[in-house]
């Protein structure tokens, strides 16, 4: 019999990217209890290839406009609405298999949010005694709205390694949670008492996350296992779309070089990953301290042949030749780079400083050196025009970078979210608030929205052609009305004709009838009258 049960909810949405899911924070809350005598199960809900279709939830019955029709064509979206991972009853039966007394669910994203609402009612269905919890981001920053659900009977605020260990440590004997950091319970009125959010002062002291609680079978890329850690805690940065950063109680703290390297020891030696994502916000920002790391991985795991990545993104400004030089003998292959925007005007909204000369800067570094480099910008933000989101892909175009489109969403506790809710603009349900499902409607409407993200997947197949030695092809009608599918890049060069020409944006069907997609015409015709202007890069060398 366990202990106590920590679980991975399953998702719902149009795709789901497994290597971002390893639940790293529940592995660290796990280590705690572990070292306190608790014993403790990770149930990861995710850690299957099961998947089923659904149908659309209501809410987002208006994206059936933009994804309705499937398209096996490069230029494709989203088509699917799926439930990945196990489902909510096989929850449940393994929640009283466990035996545990005590039940922890992250909850990291709001759009989510009901999902592991869902998993703590299957708890609770299966399970009455049993005592939930939920922790993450989402009911950090609503833990009101969290506890409104009867199957939930406690929320914990903030980091949970500590809070979860104290709330474990007081059920066993009783005593109350009222001086428990970032807990929030009933109290005997009915009434919700929320205490102030956990934050640990100094990460060093944390034993190591209890990987072996993980399966590092499922987490596997290009064959080899894939394993995520985090450097640092929090952000300095003010962006003003982050719910992490310094607007927020999460101050920023770094480990020691040791401790990030007795991980990685751990990692690499024990687990065998050949793939390691950094998980910090900005993993760079302290020049000497990410030098003396990247010297000593290059020293000990030089040789192992693990491939190294900062997902969450890098700070421009904060690269310099040096520094990539050494990433790339440390083990990094790809760069990539939190622009944001190439106007002025719009980083200044978002908080940021002018990072535009040294994203450039980075990227001569990264072609030097021989890394790949992805460049991320948002769009869609309140006060930002597509007009200007246009320029942006564009300016994209003339780099030697691969375009990471990203929409915006509103996250709950960021400064854009109080803004987006001060405009009236907030999406009317928590599952909205996704990039998938164009949350925002302001001055870039959704139809506008979507039309940008077709654009940035029409320019990275622009420039795959171009690192493979395929001439762009010119301008030409769209005659034909069926495209065979077996070759994507050839029927993709077809579509892409048609598009440079009168700037419709087509797709094509299993049978390989072509189709137009729902598009802001405006905004297409601005990039394809644009891209006339710019002398395309590609990705590579």
């Amino acid at each position: 019999m366990t202990d106590i049960l920590l679980i991975q909810p399953p998702v719902r949405d149009f795709y789901l990217t497994s290597k971002r899911t390893i639940p790293y924070g529940l592995a660290s809350i796990a280590s705690s209890l572990q070292n306190a005598g608790f014993s403790v199960e990770i149930f990861d809900a995710l850690a299957t290839s099961k998947s089923r279709k659904l149908q659309i939830p209501g809410e987002m019955a208006f994206l059936d406009e933009y994804y309705g029709k499937e398209d096996l064509s490069p230029f494709s979206l989203f088509n699917s609405f799926k439930h990945f991972g196990y489902g909510f009853e096989r929850i449940g039966k393994a929640a009283a298999m466990s035996g545990a007394w005590l039940v922890g669910i992250s909850s990291l994203f709001t759009p989510y949010a009901g999902y592991a609402l869902r998993s703590a009612e299957a708890v609770k269905t299966f399970s009455p005694a049993c005592k939930t919890v939920l922790g993450g981001h989402h009911p950090t920053a609503l833990p009101g709205v969290v506890m409104e659900n009867g199957a939930v009977d406690y929320v914990i605020r903030g980091e949970g390694e500590i809070s979860m260990l104290l709330l474990a440590e007081a059920l066993k004997s009783g005593t109350g949670l009222d001086s428990i950091p970032g807990i929030v319970f009933r109290e005997k009125d009915g009434g919700i008492k929320i205490n102030e959010p956990a934050v640990i002062q100094n990460p060093d002291n944390l034993p190591f996350p209890a990987t072996g609680l993980l399966d590092h079978d499922f987490y596997r890329r290009r064959g080899t296992a894939s394993a995520v850690i985090s450097a640092s805690r929090g952000c300095p940065m003010k962006c003003s779309y982050c719910s992490v950063g310094a607007s927020s109680f999460m101050k920023y703290r770094r480990r020691s070089v040791g401790s990030v390297l007795g991980e990685l020891d751990r990692i690499i030696n024990e687990n065998k990953a050949g793939f390691i994502d950094f998980e910090d916000e900005n993993l760079s920002l302290d020049r000497k301290w990410f030098m003396t790391l990247l010297d000593e991985i290059k020293t000990r795991f030089g040789k192992s042949g693990t491939e190294l990545r900062a997902m969450n993104g890098l700070f421009p400004p904060s690269l310099d030749e040096e520094m990539v030089r050494l990433m790339k003998e440390a083990g990094f292959k790809t760069l990539n780079l939190s622009l944001g925007s190439f106007s002025s005007a719009q980083l200044e909204r978002f908080g940021r400083p002018d990072v535009r000369d040294a994203f450039d800067r980075a990227l001569l570094h990264a072609g030097k050196y021989g890394l790949d480099a992805v460049g991320y910008i948002i769009a869609g933000a309140p006060f930002q025009t597509p007009e200007d989101s246009v320029s942006d892909i564009l300016c994209l175009a003339g780099r030697r970078v691969l375009a990471g489109v990203s929409i915006f969403y509103p996250s709950p506790g960021s400064p854009d979210f109080g803004l987006c809710d001060k405009l009236g603009i907030l999406p009317e349900t928590f599952s909205l608030m996704r990039s998938s499902a164009v949350p925002v409607s302001h001055t870039t409407s959704r139809k506008q929205a979507v039309t940008l993200m077709r654009l940035g997947r029409i320019l990275n197949f622009m420039k795959s052609l171009k690192d493979s030695g395929v001439e762009i092809p010119e301008p030409s009608p769209a005659a034909k009305k069926e495209i065979k599918t077996g070759d994507r890049t050839e029927a993709g060069i077809e579509l892409l004709k048609g598009f440079l020409h009168d700037g419709k944006i087509r797709g094509i069907d299993r049978r390989g009838t072509v189709y137009e997609h729902s598009i802001c015409n405006e905004t297409a015709g601005l990039f394809v009258n644009g891209i006339k202007q710019v002398k395309l890069r590609g990705c590579r060398i």
